[in-house]
């Protein structure tokens, strides 16, 4: 089978785990608003922990490896300085884009078994859409890592889609969590949870094509995305699913959640370490 086609086949096979992450939400059978909370508080602390250990650390550790050349360390203090820039910028597009997300979105009339008001049902509608951009878009550099080692090392590249696809489960639970309990619709949870995750493939796609054509032009600016990247799941986490967790739920229990939802990322991110 040809090298590039089996690359974009585990970056669809990792994507698609945010599938897995919708199917545990849907097919659980708890709906309650204490079930809801949980997820949510556990998603959270997926994003923050991976924004802040992942994204935002190794976006510094890149920047700092572009600022050395010749045996020296030039502009000591800017990798830092621009890295923190640009993840403060990311927060703002957030901000700015969960401002456009109208605050009256529509709902879909359901059966009536759902134990949230037509109000509560609308945000969280809100914050399953902003979760669904936030991962999306996270999503595309880790379909780029994906194909870059299955091109590499087929064997390789298998080991990081299946780490990767272990962690991208919670995110999609993040996503399918707050949409199924906004709609009641199984089909719609399961949707946005895996359109999420295709955009894997997709950054796939735009490495093949940067590696092809334009890779060392643009390559500068990589760690700027990874840190705005960053900021804009830090906001979803801190604006959107921690609010929605205490809303539906004890503070207890969203704060025990929270660092479960850290110390599983935690675990995966030191899996793929290991498989890398």
């Amino acid at each position: 089978m040809n090298d590039v086609l089996v690359a974009f086949l585990l970056t669809i096979f990792a994507g698609l785990a945010t599938g897995v992450g919708g199917l545990v939400v849907v097919f659980t059978k708890n709906t309650s608003q204490r079930f809801l909370s949980l997820c949510l508080a556990f998603a959270a602390g997926v994003m923050i922990y991976i924004s802040f250990a992942e994204v935002l650390f190794g976006a510094i550790g890149d920047m700092e490896e572009m600022l050395y050349y010749d045996g020296m360390y030039h502009y000591e203090g800017w990798s830092v300085l621009l890295i923190s820039v640009a993840f403060f910028i990311g927060i703002i597009f957030m901000a700015i884009f969960d401002k456009l997300i109208p605050h009256d979105v529509k709902v879909e009339k359901t059966d009536g078994d759902l134990p949230f008001s037509e109000e509560e049902r609308k945000e969280l509608k809100r914050t399953g859409l902003a979760s669904t951009f936030a991962v999306s878009i996270h999503n595309l550099p880790e379909g780029l890592l994906v194909f870059m080692a299955a091109l590499m090392d087929p064997s390789m590249g298998l080991g990081i889609a299946l780490a990767i696809a272990v962690h991208n489960v919670p995110e999609g639970i993040a996503i399918a969590a707050p949409i199924f309990n906004a709609t009641g619709s199984k089909a719609k949870a399961l949707w946005y949870s895996t359109l999420s995750g295709l955009t894997e493939p997709l950054g796939a796609f735009i490495a093949w094509v940067l590696f092809m054509n334009i890779f060392e032009e643009i390559e500068d600016m990589f760690p700027i995305v990874f840190a705005s990247i960053g900021g804009i799941m830090v906001f979803v986490a801190v604006a959107q699913l921690l609010p929605a967790a205490q809303k539906f739920g004890k503070q207890s229990d969203v704060t025990k959640w929270l660092f479960y939802g850290m110390a599983f990322m935690a675990a995966s991110l030191v899996f793929l370490d290991f498989v890398i």
